[in-house]
């Protein structure tokens, strides 16, 4: 029997070593050996190793290209990515922490509305609109607040999961030396939720930082770019150049890969504490 659940386990494995190979190591090979290619080569979409192997000419290329855009748009989305995500953890965590604290005839509206913002696709002319009217449409800080209000559900759950399994006593001692609302929040509770934070830190790092389809809405204009809609800088009607849209799209997804790599235990454990603890 025992022997059996050990071939299982090592079945498993190797269908998961498969999977992973299959599906992200071979894209990402595929990416690495089209930007080392010249335009010629790169035009026929093979997977093969380039015959005359120019990767750095490529990158310093994308990097010049358009009057610099590439690090424009690196700026515009290091401040999109470090905003948004603060914000998204103070918010997050504050309105967590509320509704497992503080019992309310309006808690299962409000956790209807968490979960509806989870599945309810967002719709994009009425944003647009009323962006419009609060003067936000194709401005950074307007952005930034989208992005915040699409995540805010996921930090949310997240975070209530796990302040759940902080015991209510630490709460209740700290009331008892004195502390206020906030106080007991930012000082006590807040700490406590450092791996959760790592967790949602990277999670939404990566999800902001590589949105597309949010910045080509809501913040057109080649003064507003973010990293993703460079893309379009090497695609026309009459010729693309695959060699340097490649190599764009590795320059632009090292930085995010690298974080994952870095903290990927902290995620695992993140997202795991609160079902483990509870």
């Amino acid at each position: 029997m025992n022997a059996m659940r050990t071939r299982s386990r090592w079945l498993i494995g190797i269908i998961g070593i498969l999977f992973t190979t299959v599906f992200f190591i071979v894209p990402f090979a595929f990416v690495f050996t089209m930007a080392g290619k010249d335009q010629n080569e790169a035009s026929k979409l093979e997977f093969s190793w380039p015959t005359h192997f120019q990767l750095w000419e490529n990158i310093v290329q994308v990097f010049q290209s358009r009057d610099y855009m590439l690090i424009i748009a690196f700026i515009n989305s290091s401040i999109l990515t470090v905003a948004s995500v603060t914000l998204l953890v103070v918010f997050g965590s504050m309105i967590a922490f509320v509704l497992d604290r503080r019992k309310s005839k309006l808690n299962p509206l409000v956790n209807t509305l968490v979960l509806a913002g989870l599945i309810i696709p967002p719709a994009v002319v009425p944003t647009i609109w009323v962006m419009q009217s609060l003067h936000l449409f194709k401005t950074l800080p307007g952005l930034i607040f989208i992005e915040v209000a699409f995540g805010l559900a996921f930090t949310v759950i997240t975070m209530r999961a796990f302040i759940a399994t902080i015991p209510r006593e630490i709460d209740e001692a700290a009331i008892v030396d004195g502390a206020g609302p906030l106080r007991l929040f930012f000082q006590v509770i807040f700490p406590l939720l450092r791996s959760v934070i790592v967790t949602i830190v990277v999670v939404q790092s990566i999800f902001v930082f590589n949105d597309f389809q949010n910045p080509l809405y809501f913040l057109p204009g080649s003064s507003n770019a973010t990293v993703q809609l460079t893309l379009f800088n090497y695609i026309s009607q009459s010729q693309t150049s695959f060699n340097l849209l490649f190599a764009n799209i590795l320059v632009i997804t090292i930085p995010m890969l690298v974080m994952y790599i870095i903290f990927n235990r902290q995620i695992v454990a993140g997202m795991t504490s609160g079902a483990v603890k509870g």
